[in-house]
């Protein structure tokens, strides 16, 4: 049974950071992508970061490009997400995720995904 268990999140003022972390009981963590989606209330789930299983490779959406970073310690079994300049529209859930490689030209799209956490939620006041 995977197990992905988020910590990190809280209150913060706009233009504050704030770093999530996304632990993994999984014996094969180097094998999975990982990625972070979030949910605001009354919206879809929307595809935040993805890194490749190695760590060479990350992609986000325009929407957060240039200020979260994703990254990964397969030793540790971790990923991470480091969110600096929040904006309130930043207020939501992060769930993390764990994607298949063979899964990994989709993941964007929450159908890609092997495994969630249960979420963490980030609020960001103005």
């Amino acid at each position: 049974q995977v197990q992905l268990v988020e910590s990190g999140g809280g209150l913060v003022q706009a233009g504050g950071s704030l770093r999530l972390s996304c632990s993994a009981s999984v014996r094969t963590f180097s094998n999975y992508a990982m990625g972070w989606f979030r949910q605001a209330p009354g919206k879809e789930r929307e595809f935040v970061a993805t890194i490749n299983w190695s760590g060479s490779s990350t992609y986000y959406p325009d929407s957060v490009k240039g200020r979260f970073t994703i990254s990964r310690d397969n030793a540790k079994n971790t990923a991470y997400l480091q969110m600096n300049s929040l904006k309130p529209e930043d207020t939501a859930v992060y769930h993390c995720a764990g994607i298949a490689r063979s899964d990994y030209r989709d993941y964007g799209a929450p159908r890609a995904i092997s495994f969630w956490g249960q979420g963490a939620q980030v609020t960001v006041s103005s």
